[in-house]
């Protein structure tokens, strides 16, 4: 049995995702942004090991995240899956970032950084990261907001940065993948999948010993594998990426991590 990090599992397809692995016997450990969610997080998947409390819109918390995480020991796997969507308007978070950049990218770029490596790493994207901009030249978003196209360059960066830990560590296994459009806050009523069907890839690439799910840098939807954005295999724009998460984060990925 393995023991599992899922970021934003309060509700939606963390908290599903939740369910089934603690259904399956594995120890997860929960996250939410406060102290009701983290309650609301409990009470939906019973049988939770813990949960860490911070809010993934300021870098100050995020730390506080990576240092609890820390506290309880190594993870077999971390599931990346907190994130806002599309309907969002521009804000900027403390840190003086447009927050949906900092909650659905910088936030599993600091907890990659500081929490001590699992034997995996799943980044949660969409499909339509297919239509988005890896250009890091703009995190304040001053150019006239569009909130959809935030939400689509963002998930574009989180299969980036799966790609890129992929290449930087060979002994971890990173991947990325879509949940398809499923009924959840996000996705809306009006989806044609149910939230376990959007759970369903995600749990299978945190607990399962099938060859696919073992193999590192590749994207995946229903659990296979499934072509990516070209830009994200590019080493000059995973480069890109991690040097502009470092500049405004003040962190840098370790230069090597250890073997699992």
């Amino acid at each position: 049995m393995r023991t599992i990090l899922i970021t934003g599992s309060s509700d939606g397809i963390g908290s599903e995702a939740a369910r089934q692995l603690i259904a399956e016997g594995h120890t997860v450990v929960l996250h939410a942004r406060n102290e009701q969610r983290a309650a609301d997080a409990l009470a939906a998947a019973p049988g939770a090991a813990a949960v860490l409390t911070g809010d993934l819109t300021s870098i100050a918390q995020t730390r506080a995240v990576a240092d609890r995480a820390n506290t309880i020991g190594r993870f077999d796997a971390i599931v990346h899956n907190a994130g806002v969507g599309f309907r969002e308007a521009r804000q900027l978070t403390e840190d003086g970032l447009e927050h949906v950049f900092q909650i659905n990218v910088l936030a599993p770029y600091i907890l990659t950084a500081l929490v001590e490596p699992p034997a995996r790493l799943i980044y949660l994207s969409s499909g339509l990261h297919r239509r988005g901009d890896p250009d890091v030249s703009d995190l304040r978003w001053e150019r006239p907001w569009d909130g959809m196209q935030a939400y689509c360059d963002s998930k574009l960066l989180d299969v980036v940065l799966a790609f890129a830990v992929a290449r930087l560590y060979p002994d971890v296994v990173s991947n990325s993948m879509e949940p398809g459009w499923v009924r959840t806050k996000m996705g809306g009523s009006g989806a044609p999948g149910d939230v376990a069907e959007g759970a369903d890839t995600l749990v299978w690439l945190a607990s399962s010993n099938d060859r696919p799910a073992t193999l590192s840098g590749r994207h995946f939807i229903a659990r296979h594998e499934a072509p990516a954005h070209p830009a994200a295999s590019d080493p000059g724009v995973q480069d890109a990426l991690l040097a502009a998460c470092q500049q405004v984060s003040g962190i840098a990925l370790p230069a090597t991590v250890g073997s699992p």
